[in-house]
C-alpha cells in the first residue's frame, strides 16, 4: 500500500475536484432511503467529495384519487420529501417516473426514456391468495425451537419491521425475546417491542470500537513499554481492529440465546460471513492485537452452522435487483456453512386490491420474481402486501 501511496492520493483528489468528480446519490421517495442516503452524503463530504446530486427513483406519477391505494402511495412519497434530510434538500435534485414494468433489460430501458406503455393485464385484475403469511413464519420458527433468527438483505427492503414483527410475533406466544440492531443506518422506534416485555439493544460501531481499544491498551500495558505501545497504537487505528470490535460485541449478543430467542435485523458488517468462514484467521487477528478470544467467539460459529438453532430470514422485494442480491447473499451463507429456510417479499403490490390499471400493472409484473423466490426458497417465502404504514 505504501508504494501505491501516490496513486491512491491523486485518486482522491480526482474525486474531491468538483471540475472532474459528479457523485449522484439516488434514493427511493421514501423515509429510511432517503436517510440512507443522507448518511453516505456526509460520509463522502468527509473525504471531501462534495459535488453531489440526488436523483429520487420511482415516483409515482399516475394521479388517481379514486384508488384508495394510489392515494396512500402518493401522499406517502410527498411525505417523505417534504421531510428530506436537510443535507440532501441543498443539492441539486432530479426524478425518475415509477414504471409499471421492469427495468431489467435494455428495451425496457429504453422505453423508460420514451414512455410508459402498460404492460398487458387481465381484464379481471385479482390479487394473488392462497399465499403463506407472517404468521405462518413466526409459528414455524417457534415450533421449530430457533434460538437465533437473522433477517438479511439489501437495503431498504424492510429487514428491521420485519424483524421487529418476528420479534412481537414471538413474544406474544410466550417466548422471552430480545430484539437488537447492527445497522448503522436504524430509524425504527422500539417503544412498541419494549411495551411488551422485548429487550431491546443496538451495536453501535463507535463505543464498541472504543470499549475494545480500551480493552487492548489496559492489558498491554501491563507488560509492555512505551514504544512497545506506540506499535499497538498503530495496529489499533487498522480498520481491521473494527471490524475485531464489532464482531466481539456480535458474539455477545448470539450468546443471550442460551436464555431467551435473540432477533437480529442484519448482520454485523459487510465483511461478516468473510470473517464467519474464516474464524481461525480472525482468533490468531485478535490474539496479535492483544485481545481476549471469549468462550462467545468461540461458541459463535457453531451456533449458527447449527440449523436447530439458528435461522436466516432472508428479505427482499419483487423486483429483480433485491432478488438477485437476495439469491447471492443465499449462495454466500451456503459457502459459509449456514443454513436458510425462509424468505419474505415485502411490499407487495400484487396482493393490493388497487384499481388503479397502472398499479395493477406494476402488480402483474411482480409474479416472475414472485415465483423465482418460491423457487429458491422451495415454497417457503411469506409474502407481505404493500402498506402505507
Amino acid at each position: 500500500m505504501e508504494q501505491r501511496k501516490e496513486v491512491y492520493k491523486q485518486a482522491v483528489q480526482t474525486l474531491s475536484d468538483p471540475r472532474k468528480t459528479n457523485l449522484i446519490l439516488v434514493s427511493r421517495p421514501e423515509s429510511s432511503p432517503l436517510k440512507e442516503a443522507a448518511r453516505s452524503s456526509h460520509e463522502l463530504q468527509l473525504l471531501g467529495i462534495k459535488n453531489q446530486s440526488l436523483i429520487i427513483n420511482a415516483m409515482l406519477e399516475q394521479a388517481n384519487d379514486s384508488d384508495k391505494i394510489t392515494k396512500q402511495l402518493h401522499e406517502r412519497q410527498i411525505k417523505a420529501l417534504s421531510q428530506m434530510p436537510e443535507a440532501l434538500s441543498a443539492y441539486p435534485v432530479y426524478s425518475v417516473p415509477m414504471r409499471s414494468y421492469n427495468l431489467s433489460n435494455i428495451t425496457n430501458i429504453r422505453r423508460m426514456l420514451h414512455e410508459d406503455a402498460l404492460t398487458n393485464i387481465e381484464d379481471n385484475y385479482q390479487p394473488l391468495n392462497n399465499i403463506k403469511t407472517e404468521k405462518e413464519l413466526i409459528d414455524d420458527l417457534y415450533q421449530s425451537g430457533k434460538r437465533v433468527i437473522f433477517t438479511m438483505g439489501k437495503g431498504g427492503v424492510g429487514k428491521t419491521t420485519v424483524a421487529t414483527q418476528i420479534a412481537l410475533g414471538l413474544a406474544r406466544k410466550g417466548a422471552k425475546v430480545h430484539l437488537t440492531t447492527t445497522d448503522p443506518a436504524n430509524h425504527l422506534n422500539y417503544d412498541l417491542a419494549i411495551k411488551e416485555g422485548i429487550s431491546v439493544s443496538k451495536i453501535d460501531e463507535t463505543q464498541v470500537l472504543e470499549e475494545y481499544k480500551n480493552e487492548v491498551r489496559a492489558k498491554a500495558s501491563q507488560t509492555m513499554t512505551a514504544a512497545d505501545m506506540e506499535y499497538i497504537e498503530e495496529d489499533l487505528r487498522s480498520p481491521c481492529t473494527q471490524e475485531i470490535a464489532v464482531f466481539k460485541a456480535f458474539a455477545d449478543i448470539v450468546e443471550k440465546a442460551d436464555n431467551e430467542i435473540v432477533v437480529i435485523d442484519t448482520a454485523p458488517t459487510g465483511h461478516t460471513l468473510l470473517l464467519l468462514d474464516a474464524t481461525e484467521s480472525y482468533h490468531k487477528e485478535v490474539q496479535r492485537t492483544q485481545g481476549d478470544t471469549s468462550n462467545a467467539v468461540h461458541n459463535l460459529l457453531p451456533r449458527l452452522r447449527n440449523p436447530k438453532e439458528t435461522e436466516v430470514v432472508i428479505v427482499t422485494l419483487p423486483e429483480p435487483t433485491p432478488v438477485f442480491e437476495a439469491e447471492r447473499l443465499q449462495q454466500e451463507l451456503k459457502r459459509a456453512g449456514i443454513q436458510n429456510k425462509w424468505w419474505v417479499i415485502n411490499a407487495c403490490f400484487s396482493l393490493v386490491n388497487t384499481k388503479n390499471p397502472f398499479l395493477q400493472s406494476k402488480a402483474k409484473s411482480e409474479l416472475k420474481w414472485i415465483d423465482k423466490v418460491n423457487k429458491l426458497s422451495n415454497n417457503n417465502v411469506a409474502l407481505i402486501k404493500w402498506s402505507d404504514l
